[in-house]
């Protein structure tokens, strides 16, 4: 079996990280000025990235894909009720990314909404056929365009005097909340990276690659956000570029940016289906994936996705703290069994208290906090459980 270097996975997260979404939401630390908001930025990735890197690892060191490590602590069963609400949030990610993709577009070379969720949903489709494994020169060339593009971005933001304003308007954030803010967008991708570090040759190497890389982009990408905002007195990324004569070049950075990151969202549902229908090849369920994304994206406003990724942090972070736990910490794998009840009913603590600590205004935001004391119960419920069972 063909196997990935550090090098390509990097690649991929590089992808994953230059991102619209990112931008848009980097907007919203505005508010809290620049220093204050570039350190929940970082804050907030740091957290994220550390979570990133540990489910990572345990599916390259365990061969098996996202859905299938959730397995090993939830059971055969109870890995398909995640696997389930893993496809349907990334088929929503997929439609997300190509509205905010299309509407930025259209705002250099109008065309058509339809027009433009057609192409990026093409060549979404392009990357899905073309296969992982095998994009190589493509995710090359493609890296390098948006490097260079990200940095001609930066120099209009940030090095362009005939546009500062120094605004930062807007209702204001709590730092936590801010730093729960940049935690979400690392978070919302930790059902996904096991997908493509299992294919790892070395999977420590690989993992940290992955995480290191996104993590510096996606911060780079929410300062951008939240630059834009601050010194142009607007968050809209597409008009600062078309003000600046960018052009052309705005319009790569936006479509190949929106490609490069919904790719990785409709692969990974189709590698999740496979964990539902072992016969379904997932390679196609992508492409179903994506065409649904062309259509939902053309249909419905996907204006404000605040609400969706904090209820993918209230799913998935409880989640990963569990497989964390029983990975690194308990060793238990419970990938044969039907179902583990233990771990269902923890994963439902650790998701009420989520949404309990959304209302607490925590200097760290509060999946840091869910994720440790879920981890926490998983350790207590182990030691109760064994003591019990030696009586």
């Amino acid at each position: 079996m063909k196997k990935t270097s550090a090098f390509q996975n990097g690649l991929i997260w590089f992808g994953a990280g230059v991102s619209l979404a990112e931008i848009l939401t980097g907007t919203s630390f505005a508010a809290l000025g620049f220093p204050i908001g570039f350190a929940a930025i970082v804050a907030g990735h740091v957290i994220g990235c550390a979570l990133l890197f540990l489910v990572g690892l345990i599916g390259g060191r365990t061969g098996k894909s996202a859905m299938e490590t959730v397995k090993m602590s939830f059971g055969q069963k109870g890995g398909l009720f995640f696997a389930l609400l893993n496809v349907l949030q990334l088929a929503g990610w997929t439609a997300i990314m190509i509205y905010d993709g299309a509407l930025a577009a259209g705002q250099i070379f109008d065309v058509g909404h339809w027009t433009w969720c057609a192409v990026i949903g093409g060549l979404i489709l392009v990357w899905i056929l073309v296969g992982v494994k095998n994009l190589g020169w493509l995710n090359q060339i493609a890296m390098a365009a948006l490097f260079l593009l990200s940095l001609v971005l930066c120099k209009v933001i940030f090095f362009s005097g005939a546009n500062a304003v120094i605004s930062s308007g807007g209702e204001a954030l709590s730092f936590g909340a801010a730093v729960e803010l940049a935690v979400a967008m690392p978070l919302s991708w930790l059902p996904l990276i096991s997908d493509y570090t299992r294919e790892a040759e070395k999977p420590l190497q690989a993992a940290f690659a992955s995480t290191i890389v996104y993590g510096l982009v996606s911060t780079w990408m929410y300062t951008i956000g939240m630059g834009a905002a601050i010194f142009t007195g607007g968050g809209d990324i597409a008009a600062i570029m078309v003000k600046a004569g960018l052009g052309i070049a705005a319009l790569v950075i936006l479509v190949l940016s929106t490609v490069t990151t919904t790719f990785l969202d409709a692969w990974s549902a189709g590698i999740s289906a496979e964990s539902l229908f072992a016969r379904v090849p997932g390679k196609w369920v992508a492409a179903g994936v994506a065409a649904a994304g062309i259509f939902g994206a053309a249909l419905f406003p996907m204006d404000d996705i605040t609400g969706f990724l904090y209820l993918i942090g209230s799913v998935f972070a409880p989640m990963a703290a569990i497989q964390i736990a029983d990975f690194f910490l308990l060793r238990r794998d419970r990938f044969h069994c039907p179902a583990d009840l233990r771990s269902l009913v923890i994963w439902c603590a650790g998701f009420v208290l989520y949404r309990a600590l959304m209302r607490v205004d925590l200097p760290v935001g509060c999946t840091l906090v869910d994720m440790c004391l879920t981890a926490l119960l998983c350790v207590l419920a182990d030691s109760f459980l064994s003591r019990h069972a030696r009586q």
